[in-house]
């Protein structure tokens, strides 16, 4: 392969590169091809996955009953932390980019990201922050306790006296998972921007790839925050300094403005992608064009624009003045309009056309119908009244689950089952496939639907005892969990027996339009041979154009591959 760089006054330029190590060895090795390192990212971010799945087990077994009575209350704590740290910062995080890393650049029709080596050392700092996450277990006093926000003065708190424990461990982890985002942002953004094939114009860039620029430009404007705000309170617990520790004269309350102005824009670049993701898979499997294309690739940036006007609603309860919570439930409010555009866009591109109720509709769909539940909570949240009423209840974890698997992690099944015949070559089993998903969609609704009248009722999150009103619901909770956790095993089998022992795909198994469709299952490793001259839109579906006749599947597609261009 070749190594693409971008110098200082934007000139692209090629150069050898190493060859990766055959078969399944590359996939251990520092490889700078995209495609491997997108399988690296997915893979690993999916035993992370299984991990937090484990803690989240544990925590709603203790959940079904009201006394504290299978793990000591410090444990549960820290498993809490955890949960939501590994579940954030080593799942969903890490998958999207992986998904983005194999898909964009050829969606573009370039032969790689534009930083190839950053592009790896970027997936090598996940690993290293995984490490860190679990060897917080095995220092005096365990992990983290104090949640995966981190609140000061909590956070703050060292029983053992020890300068290395849980809690350091932990800002040291999220500071390297941010400098590895950041990292990724920069190469995402300098690809998109600079290394498009010929013709392939902003409008006519897929959505997937609109989605993913605007994610990571949130990125690219928020995550300093964070990582600065994990620093100052890495000074303050091990060297004494005062920017947050009120005995030293800090404000603890400017750590959460550090912390919601990434973590809040940090739901909209987790959750970007996965619109992208929708609008890839239902024109596919509905037949049609995407309905309000261009309305559909701007909504994507103006929520980015507006991810960074919202994050005082998390603070309602904080102190926060009068007419700042008037404004920031207006802006959160706003988010909603670009949102929905989405969803009608969606709506409207299912609507009348020749579904094929397949394994990868099928999680767009139980993710689309999520989604809208999960936003209408969100707007409640969004208004003062409730948002207090509820502050710090299930009420806001039911909410949150509903956006992060309901949502995001449906939405990524979703993806890795429409593009698994392209990144391998073998087709999976439809069956496993769609039993997967009623084990996923009944186990996410039963675990996370209850949440809401238990918030409701004011049972508070990250107790692991409560009164004995609450039990029902929490039963109900803790059972719909179970199932959620059994449901991965189809999954797994899904995907190591048919990568193993698979039917072999043909490169376009599901007729689709799009660069990515155009080349080898799996593809080569610079992903075209020339690079393509694009001269249509994206969504074809159904449509007649005179341009793109010589496609075998007659629908249209997207580019011709020209003579070798100078």
């Amino acid at each position: 392969m070749k190594e693409i760089t971008v110098d200082s006054v934007g000139d692209i330029t090629e150069k050898p590169a190493q060859e990766q190590p055959p078969n399944w060895r590359r996939y251990f090795s520092f490889s700078t091809d995209h495609k491997v390192i997108g399988i690296q990212y997915l893979v690993t971010s999916f035993l992370f996955f299984l991990v937090g799945g484990i803690f989240a087990m544990i925590i709603r077994g203790e959940l079904m009953t009201p006394e504290s009575d299978l793990v000591e209350r410090t444990v549960y704590n820290g498993m809490f932390t955890m949960h939501g740290t590994v579940m954030l910062f080593m799942w969903t995080f890490p998958s999207l980019v992986g998904l983005a890393n194999y898909l964009v650049p050829i969606m573009i029709g370039a032969r790689d990201m534009a930083f190839p080596r950053l592009n790896a050392a970027a997936f090598w700092m996940v690993p290293v922050v995984g490490i860190l996450m679990m060897a917080s277990f095995f220092v005096p006093g365990g992990p983290a306790q104090s949640g995966w926000w981190a609140y000061p003065p909590v956070s703050l708190q060292n029983p053992t006296g020890n300068l290395i424990n849980g809690q350091v461990l932990w800002i040291l982890a999220v500071a390297i998972s941010g400098v590895s985002s950041i990292m990724g942002a920069v190469n995402f953004v300098t690809t998109i921007v600079r290394m498009r094939a010929p013709g392939m114009t902003f409008f006519r860039m897929p959505v997937f790839v609109w989605a993913v620029f605007a994610a990571q430009i949130i990125q690219l404007f928020g995550l300093p925050a964070l990582t600065a705000g994990a620093v100052m309170l890495l000074f303050d617990i091990t060297v004494g300094t005062g920017f947050f520790d009120p005995a030293n004269g800090g404000n603890p309350v400017l750590f959460q403005h550090f912390f919601w102005f990434y973590s809040h824009p940090a739901v909209y670049v987790i959750i970007l992608p996965i619109f992208g993701v929708f609008s890839e898979i239902f024109p596919v499997y509905s037949r049609k064009p995407l309905f309000g294309y261009k309305v559909v690739a701007i909504s994507s940036m103006i929520i980015a624009g507006v991810s960074g006007l919202v994050w005082v609603h998390h603070m309602y309860a904080s102190g926060t003045p009068l007419w700042m919570r008037m404004i920031f439930m207006l802006s959160t409010m706003c988010v909603s309009v670009p949102t929905g555009i989405k969803v009608f866009a969606w709506v409207a591109t299912i609507w009348g056309g020749k579904i094929r109720l397949n394994t990868p509709m099928l999680f767009s769909l139980g993710g689309l119908v999520m989604f809208v539940f999960a936003g209408i909570t969100g707007i409640m949240l969004s208004s003062v009244p409730v948002d207090i009423h509820v502050n710090n209840t299930y009420f806001v974890v039911g909410h949150f689950h509903y956006v992060l698997y309901g949502t995001v992690t449906m939405g990524m099944y979703s993806a890795i089952y429409h593009w698994f015949p392209k990144m391998t070559g073998k087709m999976y089993y439809e069956g496993l496939g769609q039993l997967h998903f009623w084990l996923s969609f009944i186990g996410t609704n039963l675990n996370f639907l209850p949440m809401h009248p238990l918030g409701l009722q004011g049972m508070l999150r990250r107790v692991s005892s409560y009164a004995p009103e609450y039990t029902f619901w929490n039963v109900m909770a803790s059972l719909g969990a179970f199932l959620l956790g059994m449901s991965t095993l189809p999954f797994i089998l899904n995907m190591v027996a048919s990568w193993i022992q698979g039917k072999k795909a043909t490169d376009n198994p599901w007729r689709a339009i799009g660069l990515e469709w155009m080349i080898s299952s799996p593809p080569e490793v610079e992903n075209f041979e020339e690079i393509p001259v694009i001269i249509s839109g994206p969504y074809g579906y159904g449509k007649s154009d005179p341009l793109t006749a010589n496609d075998p599947n007659g629908h249209g597609h997207t580019a011709e591959v020209p003579e070798p261009v100078n």
